[in-house]
C-alpha cells in the first residue's frame, strides 16, 4: 500500500483578516495537495489569528468568521481533509448562562464543514484569558479519515492546552480533565492531532518536545502538532510544528520563526536541520520576527530610533535593520552638553556598520529654553533629576515629531532591567510604539551584541562587515549621560547582580527573604523590590514590549498600581 501523507500548514495569520487568512490556508492546502497529502492540519484559531481578544465580543465578527469558513470549505480541494482553527457559537449559552463561544477546530472536506470539535481546557494564566470568551468544550473529538486505498484512520483532535495536562509528565494536574487520556482510553485511535498557538519563550521548545514526546509514548500514538508562527502585538509565535511517531521520536520539525509547509510520512524521518547554536541566536531571531511583523501588520514602512551611542539602542537598531532592511531605519543623534565625544562617534560608527541613515539634532538650545521658561517657578530649587528628565523628554518629543511627520514607527530602546526598576523616563526614552527589548535583561543585551559580532550566520546585517556593534559600545560602562560623569551603577547595582535578583523576583516568584537567602545583600534586595513596585505606574504607560521570557511586562503582567504590598 502506498504511504499516507499528512500535511501541516504552519502559518502566520493577521488577526482579524478573515479573508486574507483563508487565502493563506487555501494556498497552503493547494500546494500540499499536489504532494499527495490527504489531511492538512492548521494552527489554533487559524481563521482569525491568535489571540483575537475582545474582537470576539463583536457579533458581526463572529458571523463573518462563519461565512468565511463556509466559503473556504467550498474552495478547498475536495479530496483533502483540512482542520482549521475557528470559533463556533455555543447554542446553550442563553439557557445555561455560559460563555457564548467555543474555541474550535472545524473539519472541512467535500466542500463543506463536516465536523466541529471544541477545546476542553481553557488557560487563564500568564497571557491567556480564554475563560473570558469561551465555554468549556464537550463531546467526542474524534473523526474517521477514509484513505484513498480504502483503509480508514480514527483520529483524535485536541487544541493547544488540551495536551498540556498530563499528570505523569508534570507531576500534577492544573485541570480536572486530561482530554488526551480520555480520547486514548475511550476510542481506538490511530493518530492524535493538536492545533496550537503556543507563544515563544526562550527555552520553551525543549519543554514542548519533551512533553509531546511523552504524550506519544504514553498513549502509543503518532502525534501531529501544528503551531502558529509570527508576532501579534507583544506575543511572538515560533512555529516549529512537529510530528512524532508512536515511540515519541520526532520525525519532522518545522522551521523556526517563519512559515512552513510540512509533508509528513510517519514511516520516514525528515528533520529540519536549522537549529540555533545559542539562546542569543534564538532570541535575536525572535525579536527580528517581532519587529518585522509589528511593523508590517500595523502598516508602517519605516522606523525611527534614538541613537545614544549606548548598547541598548545599538541592539534595537541592529534588530530593526535585519527585520525590515537598513534602508527603512532612521537613527537620530541628539547630543547634549553632557554627551561624550565617543557617544557621538560610536553612534555614527554603528550607523555606518548597519548602513542606516542618520540625522543629528543637538538639544542644548531646547534645554536652555526649558531652563529659561522654568526659571521663576524653580527659583531657589536645587537642580536634580527633574532637569535630567527634561533632556530625555526633549529627545522623546523630537522622536515623536519625526514619527508624526513621516509616519515612522518609533522603537523605544529600554531593556528589561531598566523597565523593571523604573530607570527610564515617562514621555522621554519610554516614548514609542513598540518596545523591542523590554523583555531582554541588560546582561542578555551584552551577550546578544557579542554574539552578533562573532557570528558567522547569514544575517543580512553581517554582509561585508567584520562587526555589527562597535567594540567600544560593548566595553564602555553604561551611562544615561544626563549629567557630568554619570554611570548607571551610580544609581543601580551592577547589572549581573541586578539581573539575578530580578530573575528570581519576577520569573521565579521568590520573596525578598528567599532571594536574600541565595546570597544577595538584604539592603540591595529590599531596594530592588521597592523599585520594581513603585515603577508599576510607568510600565502601565509603556509601549507594548516583545515577550521572550516566561514572565514579561505586558498582557500577562497584571499588577495594581495603587497598593501597599511589600513584596511581589
Amino acid at each position: 500500500m502506498s504511504p499516507t501523507f499528512f500535511g501541516i500548514a504552519q502559518l502566520n495569520p493577521v488577526i482579524g483578516d478573515l479573508l486574507g487568512n483563508c487565502d493563506r490556508i487555501l494556498t497552503a492546502v493547494q500546494k500540499l495537495a499536489k504532494q499527495g497529502v490527504q489531511l492538512v492540519l492548521t494552527p489554533e484559531l487559524s481563521i482569525c489569528g491568535y489571540p483575537p481578544r475582545d474582537l470576539l465580543m463583536n457579533h458581526q465578527f463572529v458571523r463573518d468568521m462563519e461565512t468565511a469558513i463556509a466559503e473556504l470549505a467550498s474552495k478547498l480541494p475536495p479530496d483533502v481533509a483540512v482542520l482549521v482553527g475557528t470559533v463556533s457559537v455555543n447554542p446553550q449559552a442563553n439557557q445555561s448562562g455560559g460563555k457564548p463561544l467555543f474555541n474550535s477546530a472545524a473539519l472541512l472536506q467535500d466542500g463543506r464543514v463536516q465536523q466541529v470539535f471544541h477545546k476542553r481546557l481553557l488557560p487563564t494564566y500568564d497571557v491567556f484569558d480564554e475563560d473570558r470568551y469561551f465555554a468549556v468544550g464537550n463531546g467526542s473529538n474524534v473523526f474517521t479519515l477514509n484513505l484513498k486505498g480504502g483503509a480508514s484512520l480514527n483520529i483524535g483532535v485536541t487544541i493547544c492546552e488540551d495536551i498540556w495536562n498530563d499528570e505523569k509528565f508534570w507531576g500534577k494536574r492544573n485541570y480536572a480533565d486530561d482530554p488526551v487520556a480520555e480520547l486514548a482510553t475511550n476510542h481506538e485511535l490511530d493518530l492524535l492531532l493538536n492545533l496550537s498557538a503556543s507563544p515563544y519563550a526562550v527555552g520553551k521548545q525543549k519543554l514542548r518536545e519533551s512533553m509531546l514526546s511523552h504524550s506519544a509514548i504514553m498513549h502509543n500514538l503518532p502525534l501531529l502538532y501544528a503551531n502558529q508562527v509570527g508576532a501579534n502585538d507583544d506575543l511572538i509565535f515560533d512555529g516549529r510544528s512537529m510530528a512524532f511517531d508512536r515511540h515519541g521520536k520526532i520525525i519532522t520539525r518545522g522551521k523556526s520563526f517563519e512559515e512552513d509547509l510540512l509533508v509528513i510520512n510517519l514511516d520516514e524521518v525528515s528533520l529540519d536541520s536549522s537549529r540555533y547554536e545559542s539562546d542569543d541566536a534564538e532570541i535575536f531571531a525572535a525579536l527580528v520576527l517581532g519587529v518585522r511583523d509589528y511593523v508590517q501588520k500595523c502598516r508602517f514602512r519605516q522606523v525611527v530610533i534614538g541613537l545614544s551611542g549606548g548598547i541598548d539602542s545599538a541592539l534595537v537598531a541592529a534588530i530593526a535593520a535585519e527585520a525590515i532592511g537598513k534602508e527603512n531605519v532612521l537613527g537620530v543623534l541628539m547630543p547634549s552638553p553632557y554627551s561624550s565625544t565617543h557617544s557621538i562617534t560610536d553612534a555614527i560608527a554603528l550607523a555606518h556598520n548597519l548602513g542606516i541613515s542618520t540625522q543629528t539634532i543637538p538639544i542644548q538650545p531646547m534645554m536652555e529654553a526649558f531652563d529659561a521658561s522654568l526659571a521663576n517657578l524653580f527659583a531657589g530649587q536645587t537642580s536634580d533629576v527633574t532637569e535630567e528628565n527634561l533632556q530625555s523628554r526633549i529627545r522623546g518629543s523630537l522622536l515623536m515629531a519625526i514619527s508624526n511627520k513621516f509616519g515612522h514607527l518609533l522603537l523605544s530602546t529600554g531593556n528589561k532591567s531598566e523597565v523593571s526598576v523604573g530607570y527610564c523616563t515617562l514621555y522621554g526614552d519610554m516614548n514609542g510604539g513598540l518596545a523591542a527589548i523590554a523583555d531582554v535583561p541588560k546582561t542578555r543585551v551584552f551577550s546578544i551584541c557579542e554574539w552578533l559580532n562573532r557570528t558567522n550566520s547569514n544575517l543580512s546585517i553581517k554582509q561585508g562587515i567584520s562587526e555589527v556593534i562597535p567594540v567600544n559600545i560593548i566595553t564602555k560602562p553604561p551611562s544615561a549621560e544626563l549629567k557630568p560623569d554619570q554611570l548607571d551603577q551610580d544609581s543601580l547595582p551592577p547589572y549581573d547582580i541586578l539581573d539575578d535578583i530580578l530573575h528570581k523576583l519576577i520569573n521565579q516568584h521568590l520573596a525578598a527573604a528567599e532571594i536574600i537567602a541565595t546570597g544577595h545583600e538584604s539592603a540591595i534586595v529590599d531596594r530592588v523590590v521597592r523599585l520594581v513596585k513603585i515603577a508599576e505606574f510607568k510600565r502601565r504607560q509603556a509601549a507594548p514590549g516583545l515577550k521572550i521570557t516566561n514572565r514579561a511586562f505586558g498582557s500577562g503582567w497584571r499588577m495594581p498600581i495603587a497598593s501597599k504590598v511589600t513584596s511581589l
